[in-house]
């Protein structure tokens, strides 16, 4: 290691080389870095909307967000299940594990969709998902 550092302390050209050399080498190295400019900080989430007429937030959770939250919960890769009940109005944010597939998020949320629907009485409206 100490001749190494004599010989490049005596021989300014092979320095001067090994310097240009190892810079070339890391632009090469940095130019091919896989890094996003903008990763994407928004969690993976589906929303369903239930428009009911005329029930209190009490009977719009009884009627319509439980059973919609029974039936999604289970679904893989779920890291957390969020209701809000309103006069007439039912939201149900899903919200994925970070690196889940929008789409496949979307379709498994659809396919248990019709369960939560056959478990709301007739009349109390029909679950939808969000854009």
């Amino acid at each position: 290691m100490i001749n190494l550092m004599h010989r490049l302390a005596g021989g300014r050209l092979l320095a001067a080389i090994a310097a240009l050399a190892l810079s070339i080498g890391g632009l090469f190295a940095f130019r091919s870095l896989p890094i996003d400019a903008f990763p994407d900080p928004s969690p993976s989430l589906v929303q369903v909307f239930t428009e009911t007429e005329g029930l209190s937030p009490e009977e719009v959770e009884r009627y319509v967000t439980y059973p919609i939250e029974t039936a999604m919960s289970g679904l893989p890769r779920v890291d957390e299940i969020r209701s809000t009940s309103n006069f007439g109005l039912s939201v149900i944010n899903i919200y994925f594990e970070d690196g889940t597939d929008v789409y496949f998020a979307r379709q498994v949320v659809g396919e248990r969709l019709g369960e939560a629907a056959d478990a709301i009485p007739d009349g109390f409206g029909t679950p939808k998902m969000g854009p």
